[in-house]
């Protein structure tokens, strides 16, 4: 099997559909599944799922328009499963957080950290996928574009997360932020982002300049 990357995958309209995306859907829906069952907080479950649920719902609609490459839907898939098993503990339960902190003997449950640290490692390569392929930026445009998009939505977010639990539910609003009592939780939040999202796009410049290199040392008899 071949995974098509940003760089090797059309842009198309509604012809070269393949099972993959298809297959990460269903798994991420069971994994869901499975998590949806006696979460800690029920209520702070559903507070975590309207924007995940809104996501996929965005994602499924717009398949036709634009698909990802292979890579960037793998890597959602698994910052959504990761999501997933936050909400289902409340981020500040996760029991892995508490097995590092008992560990490493930390101050709190850094769960949190791991996945905001995810969601820019993660994310920030489907959001150059985007950049290239949609916007047709150049391949060092859309790498600064990327950057700046997943610093964007992770401070956007933060402060999307506070209006929801503020409307929906005033009482839930330190479960659901996962603040632990740190009140600079949500720049380190986004720092933990940014790192990732930095480290991505380093990897990914990289991996691109080596790229022609690569492929001459392969066809070595090639002109």
């Amino acid at each position: 099997m071949t995974l098509t990357t940003a760089a090797t995958a059309p842009y198309h309209g509604r012809a070269g559909r393949h099972w993959l995306p298809q297959w990460l859907l269903v798994s991420y829906l069971v994994v869901w599944v499975v998590l949806a069952v006696s979460p800690v907080d029920r209520h702070d479950w559903l507070l975590e799922n309207l924007l995940a649920l809104s996501t996929v719902a965005v994602l499924i609609l717009s398949y036709r328009r634009f698909a990802f490459s292979d890579v960037s839907y793998v890597l959602i898939t698994l910052f959504m499963i990761l999501h997933a098993i936050g909400a289902h503990y409340t981020y500040a339960k996760v029991p892995f957080g508490f097995w590092m902190q008992d560990t490493f003997n930390l101050s709190r449950n850094h769960f949190d950290r791991i996945v905001h640290f995810a969601f820019g490692l993660w994310l920030a390569y489907p959001a150059y996928d985007l950049f290239l392929r949609a916007a047709k930026a150049r391949k060092g445009w859309a790498l600064f574009m990327a950057t700046i998009a997943v610093i964007s939505v992770s401070g956007f977010f933060e402060v999307l997360e506070s209006w929801v639990a503020q409307l929906v539910s005033p009482e839930l609003g330190d479960a659901y932020l996962g603040t632990q009592g740190d009140i600079w939780d949500a720049q380190k939040d986004m720092t933990m982002a940014i790192i990732g999202a930095l480290l991505t796009v380093g990897l990914t410049y990289a991996m691109s300049k080596s790229a022609p290199s690569l492929a001459s040392c392969a066809h070595p008899h090639e002109t």
